[in-house]
């Protein structure tokens, strides 16, 4: 967990672009799935902030205009740590991320982590930024994985988390 001295909070964005429509019923359990997740991700420890559209969620934002299939998840926690143990190790979460392929196109980069200041709330626009450096240049402190993660910009460690997902 933090230690509360650092200056910075950890962004992360995750895209999913949908095999079918957004509202196909080939995606009911996933749409199904996604208040009771971010319900567990809004008391999670360690967690800041997400990104919500017109409901409780983002799915109905369009993150890039001509892709109306493409979903964006955005949310900040406190550090690395905190949003591994929400990713890897929270049940529910899990049983969704396992399911992935039954909803979504393969692409290749579909997450990035970057630290922000405390009290920033990133884009989309910027998040999108985020995939497409690490896409074209890979890990680096301006872009980066849970499998390579970077300290913060003020020294704060990154405690690696393993992506058993993968």
């Amino acid at each position: 967990m933090s230690s509360g001295i650092s200056g910075y909070h950890l962004a992360q964005i995750n895209i999913l672009r949908f095999k079918r429509e957004k509202d196909h019923p080939a995606n009911a359990d996933f749409m199904d799935a996604l208040d009771p997740v971010n319900a567990l991700a809004d008391e999670a420890p360690g967690f800041i902030w997400r990104l919500v559209g017109e409901g409780n969620d983002a799915v109905d934002i369009d993150p890039v205009p001509d892709d109306p299939r493409l979903a964006v998840n955005m949310s900040v926690w406190e550090d690395v740590q905190s949003l591994g143990d929400f990713v890897y190790k929270n049940p529910e979460h899990l049983a969704i991320m396992r399911r992935r392929k039954e909803w979504a196109e393969h692409i290749e980069a579909y997450q990035a982590l970057w630290w922000v200041p405390i009290g920033h709330v990133p884009s989309v626009e910027e998040g999108l930024e985020k995939i497409e450096l690490l896409e074209q240049n890979g890990a680096s402190a301006d872009a980066f994985t849970f499998r390579q993660p970077f300290d913060a910009p003020d020294g704060t460690p990154a405690i690696p988390v393993l992506d058993e997902c993968a």
